[in-house]
C-alpha cells in the first residue's frame, strides 16, 4: 500500500499540506475544478452550471454557455417550476438532478438560485423562484435536499441581495437591515437552516458598499454563526476583490482560476501577517471536508434512465404552467370538432429556457405543434408561424398567413413570448411588453377569429393589458425545459388538469412596479427604496389593481374551503382548513396561508404568505390540510434588540386560493415576547417613559412640577416627548440633571 493509499481525515490531510499546497487549494486550478494534491491523493473536484439541467462542457469550459456541453434533461426553470408550489416534485426532480450529476462525475451542482423577485426587468428572472421568500426558500430546500441525497452537493446562490444584471460585477445593492432579513436573506436561511447545501456561493454584488465575497457579517456571522452553515462558500465565477480580505471574511475556495493571482497574494498575506495562518487553514479545511464529501460518487458515479427523467420533466412542466384565464370554459379542447389553427413560430421552434450560463443541451426537445397533433387526431390541426422570433419588424406575409388559417378555423391556439434575446444573464430587460411583431399578429388573428387561446413562453412576466381582454384564454407556460410543448398538448387537451400558481405577480403595467425610481440604481448604488413593499405586498399595501395576483391560478374544476380551526400544535400553530373538489375532474389546488399583523408598532406589509400546501383529489372528494405556522411566521426583525421579535398582539390568519382570493379568516391573540426597547442617552423622552425599569419613577421625579403639565399635555404633550431626555435635562429648570442619566441607565438594567 502507497502513502496516498492510506485513508485519511481532513484534519489529518491538513496537517500535511505546505502552505503553497493550502494557497493553491483556495483557488481552482481551471474553469470547472478546483486544485487536486496527487502527493496526498486528493483530487479535482469538477463543479457546474445546472440550476435546472446539468451543464458540463465536454472541451475547453466558459461561464456563458458559449461552448457545447454534454447532452443532460433540461427541466423547466425556477421561474416555472416554483408555480407549481409542490415541495415533492421540487424533491423528485432534484433528486433526477443529482443522480444525472453523478453519473458525470461532478461534484456539484452550481444552483438554486433564491434571489427574490424584486424587479419585472431583472434578467435573470427566469432563473429565480419567486416574489416571496417563504415560497422560494422551501421549494429550493427540496431541490437540495433531492440533489444531494444522491451524494453530489448543491450551491446555493447568489448570497446576497442579487437582484438585477446591471452592473451586477460592481453595483451596491444599498438596502436596511430589516429588509435585509426579511425579504431578501429569508429565502437563503430556510435553504440552509432545512437543506445543509454542501456549499453557498457569494455574489457578485456589493451590499451596503461591502462586496458580498470579502463580507465577515454575511458570510461568518449570519451565514455561519446565526444560520449554521457547515459547508464551503465559493465566489461567483470572477466575484472576488481582494482575496486575502475574502478568506479572512469566510470566502474559502475562488473560482474560476485565478490564473495563480490569488494564491500568490495568499502567501504573501500569510508572509507579512495580514492574514492569519488560522484563518487560511479554516478555508482549507473546507476545501477538504468537501473532497471527503464527494469520494463515495466519484467512486461509483453510477447510470440514469434518460427517458424516465423526459418524462418527469413533462410532468414538472404541466405542473409548472399558470391556466390565468379560461372564459367560457374554452379549454380543454374537445377531442373532436372543427379545426385548430396553431399559430406562431414558438409551436413549432420552441423557446424552452433562459439564456447564459444556465443553458442545457436537451436530450431531447419536444414541440407543441407535433404534441398537438400527435393528441388531436380527430380533428385538423393547420399551422401558420405568424411572426419571426428575432425580428422587431412585422412580416406582413406571415400575418396574412395566419389571418388565414385563424379565418378557417373554428379555435386557434396562439403561440407568444419572450425571444431569447429578451432575458438573458448578463442584461436587465428594457420592458415587459411582448415584441410588437407578436402584438400586431395578436390584434389581427382576434379580429379573424373571437376564439384564440394564448399560450405564453417566457420567463419573465410580461404585460397582458390590453390583449388579454380580447382572448377567451390564457396559460402561461413559462419556459418550460425539454418536454414543454407535450406539456402544453397534456393541458389544452385536458389529459392533465391545468394546477400551477402564480409565483409572482403581474402587475398591469411595468409602472406599477415597486421599484420604479429605485431599479437599476445610479452611479454605482441601487436604493431599495421600496423596503419589504416588494412584489404583492406593494400592490396589496397601495390597493393597486393587478393583471394577475400572486398565488392565482384556474383550474379544470373547482374547490371549496371550510372548516377552519386553529390548534395549538408540537411545533407551533396548525392551520386546518378542509378542500372539497367541488367539479367534476380530478385536480389539485394549492392552499395558501397568510399572516396579518393587525396591531404591529412598526410598519408591516398588510399581509405575508407563511405557509402553504398542495393536495390533489377527486371529484366530490374532501380532504383536510394541516399546515404549520411557527414562531417565525409572526415576527419581525427588530433593528433595536437585533433579533427576530413576536410582538403581543392580534394576528389575522387567512386562508386562501391566492392573495387576492381569501376564502376563510380568522384571528388569533398571541402574548409576545415582551421586548424591551434598550435606552441610550439621546433616547426620547417617551423612550423612557414606556420603559418598565425606569418609567414609573420618572413619571414619579415629573409629577407634580410645571413639566408635566407641557409633557403631557393634550395638543403639544407629543412634540414635548420627542425630545431626548438628554436634551431636556438641559432645558432651565427641568426637574433632571444630566449628571443623573448614567445611573438610571444602570437602573434600567441595560
Amino acid at each position: 500500500m502507497t502513502d496516498t493509499d492510506v485513508p485519511r481525515s481532513p484534519a489529518q490531510l491538513l496537517a500535511e499540506l505546505t502552505l503553497e499546497e493550502k494557497a493553491a487549494l483556495l483557488d481552482g486550478s481551471n474553469f470547472w475544478h478546483t486544485e487536486p494534491v496527487e502527493r496526498l491523493g486528493v483530487p479535482a473536484l469538477m463543479v457546474t452550471d445546472g440550476p435546472h439541467g446539468l451543464r458540463k462542457q465536454a472541451g475547453d469550459g466558459d461561464h456563458l454557455g458559449l461552448n457545447a456541453s454534454v447532452p443532460a434533461t433540461c427541466f423547466p426553470p425556477a421561474a416555472g417550476l416554483a408555480s407549481s408550489w409542490n415541495t415533492d416534485l421540487l424533491r423528485r426532480l432534484g433528486e433526477a438532478l443529482g443522480r444525472e450529476t453523478r453519473a458525470e462525475k461532478v461534484s456539484v451542482l452550481l444552483g438554486p438560485g433564491v434571489n427574490m423577485k424584486r424587479s419585472p426587468l431583472c434578467g435573470r428572472n427566469f432563473e429565480y423562484f419567486s416574489e416571496d421568500p417563504v415560497l422560494a426558500g422551501d421549494l429550493a430546500a427540496a431541490l437540495v435536499e433531492g440533489v444531494q441525497s444522491q451524494g453530489v452537493g448543491t450551491s446555493l446562490k447568489h448570497f446576497a441581495a442579487n437582484n438585477q444584471e446591471t452592473q451586477r460585477m460592481t453595483i451596491s445593492a444599498d438596502v436596511d437591515e430589516r429588509t435585509l432579513r426579511e425579504i431578501y436573506l429569508t429565502a437563503f436561511e430556510r435553504v440552509v437552516t432545512k437543506a445543509q447545501p454542501w456549499t453557498v456561493m457569494c455574489s457578485y454584488n456589493k451590499i451596503n458598499g461591502v462586496y458580498a465575497s470579502q463580507d465577515p457579517w454575511l458570510l461568518t456571522q449570519v451565514l455561519r454563526e446565526e444560520w449554521g452553515f457547515r459547508g464551503l462558500v465559493v465566489s461567483d465565477w470572477g466575484a472576488v476583490d481582494v482575496r486575502e480580505d475574502g478568506v479572512r471574511a469566510g470566502l474559502d475556495l475562488e473560482m474560476p482560476s485565478s490564473s495563480g493571482a490569488g494564491t500568490q497574494r495568499l502567501l504573501e498575506a500569510v508572509a507579512t501577517g495580514t492574514l492569519a495562518t488560522a484563518d487560511l487553514d479554516r478555508a482549507v479545511l473546507r476545501v477538504l471536508e468537501l473532497v471527503e464529501k464527494s469520494r463515495a460518487a466519484l467512486a461509483d458515479p453510477g447510470t440514469f434512465d434518460p427517458a424516465a427523467h423526459h418524462a418527469l420533466a413533462r410532468e414538472a412542466a404541466t405542473q409548472s404552467a399558470v391556466l390565468l384565464k379560461n372564459s367560457d370554459a374554452i379549454l380543454p379542447l374537445a377531442a373532436t370538432g372543427g379545426s385548430i389553427a396553431v399559430v406562431g413560430e414558438f409551436a413549432r421552434s420552441p423557446r424552452y429556457q433562459g439564456a447564459g450560463s444556465s443553458q442545457v443541451n436537451p436530450t431531447q426537445l419536444d414541440d407543441a405543434l407535433s404534441a398537438l397533433r400527435e393528441r388531436f387526431t380527430g380533428r385538423e390541426v393547420t399551422f401558420a408561424a405568424g411572426y419571426e422570433p428575432e425580428s422587431e419588424e412585422v412580416d406582413a406575409t406571415l400575418v396574412a398567413e395566419a389571418v388565414a388559417h385563424a379565418a378557417a378555423a373554428e379555435v386557434v391556439v396562439l403561440f407568444l413570448g419572450l425571444p431569447s434575446s429578451y432575458e438573458s444573464e448578463g442584461y436587465d430587460r428594457e420592458h415587459t411588453n411582448l415584441p410588437p411583431t407578436q402584438l400586431a399578429l395578436l390584434d389581427a388573428v382576434v379580429v379573424a377569429n373571437p376564439h384564440v387561446v394564448v399560450v405564453l413562453a417566457n420567463g419573465s412576466v410580461v404585460n397582458l393589458e390590453p390583449w388579454q381582454g380580447s382572448v377567451e384564454a390564457v396559460l402561461e407556460g413559462w419556459l418550460g425545459g425539454q418536454a414543454g410543448g407535450s406539456a402544453v398538448a397534456d393541458l389544452l387537451s385536458g389529459a392533465v388538469n391545468p394546477s400551477g400558481k402564480l409565483a409572482e405577480t403581474i402587475p398591469v403595467a411595468y409602472r406599477d412596479n415597486p421599484t420604479i425610481g429605485n431599479f437599476p440604481g445610479e452611479h454605482g448604488h441601487v436604493r431599495y427604496g421600496e423596503g419589504l413593499l416588494i412584489g404583492y405586498r406593494w400592490y396589496d399595501a397601495h390597493s393597486l389593481p393587478v393583471a394577475a395576483a400572486f398565488g392565482h391560478g384556474l383550474s379544470y374544476t373547482t374547490f371549496a374551503y371550510s372548516g377552519l380551526d386553529l390548534v395549538a400544535g408540537e411545533d407551533g400553530l396548525d392551520v386546518h382548513v378542509t378542500i372539497t373538489n367541488t367539479g367534476d375532474v380530478a385536480g389539485s389546488e394549492v392552499v395558501q396561508v397568510y399572516v396579518a399583523d393587525t396591531e404591529a408598532s412598526v410598519s408591516r406589509p398588510d399581509q405575508e404568505l407563511k405557509g402553504f400546501a398542495r393536495v390533489s383529489l377527486e371529484p366530490g372528494q374532501s380532504r383536510e390540510v394541516v399546515i404549520t405556522l411557527d414562531e417565525r411566521a409572526f415576527s419581525f426583525w427588530h433593528t433595536a434588540v437585533g433579533r427576530w421579535v413576536v410582538e403581543g398582539g392580534e394576528f389575522g390568519i387567512r386562508v386562501g386560493a391566492s392573495s387576492r382570493d381569501i376564502r376563510l379568516a380568522t384571528t388569533i391573540t398571541l402574548p409576545g415576547d415582551g421586548v424591551v426597547t434598550p435606552l441610550a442617552l439621546d433616547s426620547e423622552l417617551e423612550t423612557w417613559l414606556a420603559h418598565p425599569g425606569v418609567g414609573a419613577s420618572l413619571r414619579a421625579t415629573l409629577s407634580g412640577t410645571s413639566w408635566e403639565g407641557m409633557l403631557f399635555d393634550p395638543h403639544n404633550g407629543a412634540m414635548m416627548r420627542a425630545i431626548p431626555l438628554l436634551r431636556l435635562t438641559r432645558f432651565p429648570g427641568f426637574p433632571i440633571a444630566e449628571a443623573e442619566l448614567p445611573a438610571l441607565l444602570e437602573s434600567a438594567d441595560v
